[in-house]
């Protein structure tokens, strides 16, 4: 009876030390290669950086020469009619544990309603999961990003 406990704690041991997790210097800061809703296929690139502890992401560029002409019309804040391209997506997000963030924002600029945004690191900091949502975060939507070279 007592080698079977032995095993179980050390099974269990060797798993919980066997999975993956986050490093402990990881941070979301970087770039992100970010994918289209719809067609599931790569959209373009985001630049998440830290501003006096907050955290922000930019698109930096499109996959489709058609979006470098794109404007959000739709936009109801400051980011009216400005080129999607050099936008701030994401703003104001705080560090809320060792991979993860929340009580930011983030544009959706093809509808241009803003959402409340969390985000989780995952993949040892290989995969960035953006949670957009409408009051509650059960009621919203999650895009996996990937981290860029």
């Amino acid at each position: 009876m007592k080698f079977k406990l032995l095993f179980s704690v050390l099974a269990a041991l060797s798993v919980h030390a066997a999975s993956p997790s986050i490093p402990a210097d990881a941070s979301p800061v970087g770039r992100w290669r970010t994918i289209d809703d719809h067609s599931g296929k790569p959209r373009g690139f985001v630049r998440v950086y830290e501003r006096n502890g907050e955290f922000f992401g930019r698109v930096e560029s499109s996959l489709n020469p058609l979006d470098a002409a794109e404007r959000c019309d739709l936009c109801s804040d400051d980011r009216k009619d400005q080129p999607v391209i050099g936008m701030e997506l994401i703003r104001y997000l705080k560090k809320a544990g060792p991979d993860e963030y929340n009580n930011g924002e983030i544009l959706d600029p093809d509808s241009g309603i803003v959402y409340r945004c969390k985000m989780r690191l995952s993949d040892r900091g290989r995969k960035l999961l953006i949670r957009g949502y409408l009051g509650f975060a059960l009621l919203g939507r999650t895009q996996v990003w990937y981290r860029e070279p």
